[in-house]
């Protein structure tokens, strides 16, 4: 595809026919009700998230998704009649820290019960400490195949599904496309983590079979801030799409290095990243999100129970419409919530065995787990257009209609 001229990149935007050390204690905090003595009789959850750092605007939704479940929960008398004191810890997105914070969080600070951390980086260290001290781990993110194939017994994922799914629907939507529309060659920028290098793989591999042409694959650091060079050697190769492995702000920094570029594919896939609506379009500018594609785990207008409401109360008490980020940690409350008030006990190996043989309801849709913490659900392919991230497969969970022709992508 040849450089675009001034007006900027052109991105096809598409919708489907209508037949994803130092420890520093960062919050303690009580719930709605709670007494002022109540530390003494309260179920302490304890959780580590990167705060500060690289993916500190990805992870702060998450912890507030966190404090909001602990207070509903509150609010509704508790768990086992007592109320939750949530100890959240900053790990900076070090994986170093995360295990001493999950350390810490277990040894000296003597929590009940655990909850996730961010990203796939980090929950492969933190759910081994978890595993070594036989604790329940429900981790809201992190979908690397690599940290559910080491026969733990105590983790669960809150979402529907891990990373090597992540193609499926992207693919069902190259297929359904005619042989003229379908992309022929790709480039895979990715970042250097565990979960997108699963994911870009198995986009790679799935495209290949479709007949889709590699012209560029590399890694690059996590802490890559310089997205020019990048940009540069991915425009060289002129691929008709790129499927980035987007962590976070790399998602922004890396289409505004494309922007300098003057260069447009005519489709852009990435991770993670445009699913973030309050700071992606604020990030690329609002015009330049057309047509990107992601996928995500949570749709804030599915109709799954307790959903409404989730996005009614976050909207509320933060001021803001809730991310994808916040929906995952909050499921991952309820999945504890869930299990707790079923087993009616803090015993770990109670509450992990009825997570094996049960459904739970969540925001994210019903959630049951094999053997290895993973359930069997699907994600959600969505395209920004008109300035709205919208869900387009599966046909279930559809927010637009019909078929869109290629607009510009950004100016």
């Amino acid at each position: 595809m040849p450089r675009s001229g001034p007006s900027g990149l052109r991105i096809r935007r598409l919708t489907v026919p209508v037949a994803l050390s130092v420890t520093l204690l960062v919050a303690t905090a009580c719930g709605s009700g709670q007494s002022s003595g109540a530390g003494d009789g309260a179920i302490k959850v304890g959780a580590s998230l990167p705060l500060s750092g690289p993916v500190a605007d990805s992870s702060k939704p998450a912890y507030e998704a966190y404090k909001l479940w602990r207070d509903e929960v509150n609010e509704e008398g508790g768990l086992l009649g007592r109320d939750v004191e949530l100890n959240v810890l900053d790990d900076g997105f070090d994986q170093n820290t995360v295990v001493t914070n999950y350390n810490r969080l277990i040894a000296q600070d003597r929590v009940d019960l655990l909850l996730g951390t961010f990203s796939s980086k980090l929950n492969l260290p933190a759910s081994s400490v978890a595993e070594r001290n036989k604790m329940l781990y429900v981790e809201p993110s992190g979908g690397a195949e690599e940290i559910f194939n080491r026969g733990y017994d105590y983790l669960f994922f809150a979402q529907p599904s891990t990373s090597l799914s992540l193609p499926d629907q992207f693919i069902a939507l190259i297929e359904s496309l005619p042989a003229d529309q379908r992309p022929k060659t790709a480039a895979y920028p990715t970042q250097d983590d565990p979960n997108t290098d699963v994911a870009i793989e198995a986009f790679r591999t799935a495209l290949t079979k479709l007949g889709v042409r590699s012209v560029y694959h590399e890694k690059y650091a996590p802490e890559t801030v310089n997205f020019d060079p990048l940009a540069d050697a991915v425009a060289r190769a002129e691929p008709d799409l790129i499927v980035h492995g987007a962590v976070s702000a790399d998602g922004v920094g890396f289409v505004k290095a494309l922007q300098k570029q003057r260069f447009s594919p005519k489709m852009l896939f990435q991770t993670n990243s445009p699913s973030v609506v309050q700071t992606f379009g604020k990030g690329v500018g609002e015009k330049n999100t057309e047509g990107v594609f992601t996928i995500t785990a949570w749709s804030p207008k599915a109709t799954y129970p307790g959903n409404e409401r989730f996005v009614k109360d976050y909207t509320a008490k933060f001021g803001t419409a809730p991310t994808e980020d916040a929906a995952n940690a909050y499921t991952a409350g309820q999945v504890l919530e869930a299990a707790v008030k079923a087993v009616g006990s803090l015993d770990q190996d109670k509450l992990r065995d009825w997570l094996r043989s049960h459904t739970v309801q969540t925001i994210v849709g019903p959630l049951k787990w094999d053997d290895r913490g993973v359930p069997d659900g699907d994600m959600l392919l969505a395209q920004w257009q008109g300035g709205n991230l919208e869900f387009i497969l599966p046909e279930s969970q559809r927010t637009v209609d019909g078929v869109v022709n290629p607009k510009p992508g950004w100016s």
